[in-house]
């Protein structure tokens, strides 16, 4: 198998795994921690393969929250709270690259993810909602595993995953100095991680411009208005 993301920007086939693989792992180059489909030079010689700091890309932005995650905390074992965020974490990460999607970012108890780069899809919105929906089923049984429902219902907290998805141009590429960072920035960015800020457990926000480019994921869906932090105006999120 070789690196899908080296092929498509590069047409250069660079072997992931077997015997082929060995003497590009004496040189560090190995499987990407963001997506086991890619390597590390998709992942750490950006600037030198893009020729460039920074890119515009027209991508899908998936963040998702484990709600009454930091209320179990509280309440729960060291030990099953770490277990449980690994789980978390362990779930997402497949449904994301089940759809080819790049799992960026975790960061506490929530990830981001991005599709469209550095393996190209067409149809990456609806790649996003349906690796949205995928982590819903995946997720769906944590409760049970960890044997958590009589803690929620003595805290009244909830434990569900909430998911806000965007999509359009963003700025891709490494950003800081003394700490690097390879990742997107931008007003998709932020409006996926506002809606998945608003989304209840269970629950996938979407903006108008997902529900346009993926209509078959999204038909038949009522739009309401949200006021989302550090946006001027309310923004149109349909539930998925």
């Amino acid at each position: 198998m070789i690196c899908k993301g080296c092929w498509q920007q590069m047409h250069l086939p660079v072997p992931l795994r077997g015997p082929a693989s060995i003497p590009f792992r004496a040189f560090g180059i190995r499987p990407s921690r963001m997506n086991p489909n890619t390597c590390t030079i998709c992942e750490l010689m950006f600037t030198r393969v893009m020729k460039a700091r920074q890119i515009t890309v027209d991508v899908s932005v998936l963040f998702a929250d484990l709600r009454g995650y930091t209320t179990l905390s509280q309440s729960l074992p060291a030990d099953t709270v770490s277990s449980l965020l690994d789980v978390f974490y362990d779930e997402c990460a497949e449904a994301i690259w089940e759809f080819d999607g790049l799992l960026n970012k975790t960061v506490g108890d929530a990830i981001m993810a991005i599709f469209n780069f550095p393996i190209r899809h067409d149809d990456h919105a609806q790649r996003a909602v349906r690796t949205a929906r995928e982590i819903q089923r995946r997720c769906s049984h944590l409760g049970r595993e960890f044997d958590l429902p009589h803690h929620a219902e003595a805290d009244g907290s909830e434990l569900g995953v909430g998911i806000g998805i965007d999509t359009g141009e963003t700025s891709f590429g490494e950003f800081g100095r003394s700490h690097r960072d390879l990742t997107a920035i931008g007003t998709v960015v932020n409006t996926a991680s506002r809606a998945q800020s608003v989304a209840p457990a269970g629950r996938i926000l979407v903006t108008r411009a997902v529900c346009d480019r993926a209509p078959g994921e999204t038909a038949s869906r009522e739009g309401r208005d949200y006021e989302l932090k550090g946006f001027d105006k309310p923004i149109e999120l349909y539930a998925v």
